[in-house]
């Protein structure tokens, strides 16, 4: 990043900051990751509000991008799966606090990209599947962290099939018209513990897959 840039990440997290409690590695992160290269329009890359990006898919808000993280409790996992790359701004984040982050995307042109940025920012931690979400990657599982980047009413239960015991899945979860942060913790096969916190607004979890 240069200078200009650098000073742009870090009113971003401070003005986060401000909204909310971060932990000293979150905001570090938010403050090290270039945000314009994410967001199409970059004269709005660093405003708090969503912003459209290709596919008619959305870009999260950074302050919902931060409170998702929040709940997610991911500091020093080693492995986390995020459904939903989209532009790969989340992911991006997930790279500075978790080890390994494996990050499935439906709509191929999407993850193209989200590949291709992070190479240019060196982020080597980051491995993108194109694929149908619902379905989670089996490949790595089980995995200490999930994070659904997308709505649903429900969470797939093969999700949580690949959840470690003691791990923590967090989605968007549809409720009466709107759409709340839910945060759930696995402490046995079949005990699921569910705390649901702020509204927020995603794009629906949807399935199959999206070609170019």
């Amino acid at each position: 990043m240069d200078s200009l840039q650098q000073l742009k990440c870090k009113k971003l997290a401070d003005e986060i900051a401000d909204e909310i409690a971060l932990t000293p590695l979150l905001y570090n992160a938010i403050k090290d990751t270039e945000r314009e290269i994410f967001v199409p329009i970059n004269a709005h890359a660093y405003s708090l509000d969503a912003q459209p990006i290709d596919a008619n898919q959305w870009i999260s808000s950074p302050l919902t991008v931060a409170k998702m993280t929040m709940a997610l409790e991911c500091e020093n996992v080693d492995n986390i799966l995020e459904v939903g790359c989209g532009s790969g701004y989340q992911s991006a984040i997930l790279s500075k606090l978790g080890h390994r982050i494996f990050s499935i995307e439906r709509i191929q042109k999407l993850a193209n990209e989200a590949k291709k940025r992070f190479d240019i920012l060196k982020i080597k931690n980051v491995h993108v599947r194109f694929d149908d979400g619902n379905n989670g990657w089996r490949a790595y599982a089980p995995y200490d962290r999930i994070l659904l980047s997308a709505a649903t009413a429900s969470v797939p239960e093969r999700l949580f099939e690949q959840l470690k015991v003691g791990g923590v899945l967090v989605a968007p979860i549809e409720k009466n018209g709107k759409q709340y942060i839910t945060k759930f913790i696995k402490h046995g096969e079949k005990d699921i513990e569910v705390l649901q916190s702020d509204e927020c607004l995603f794009v629906p979890l949807l399935n199959n897959v999206q070609s170019l």
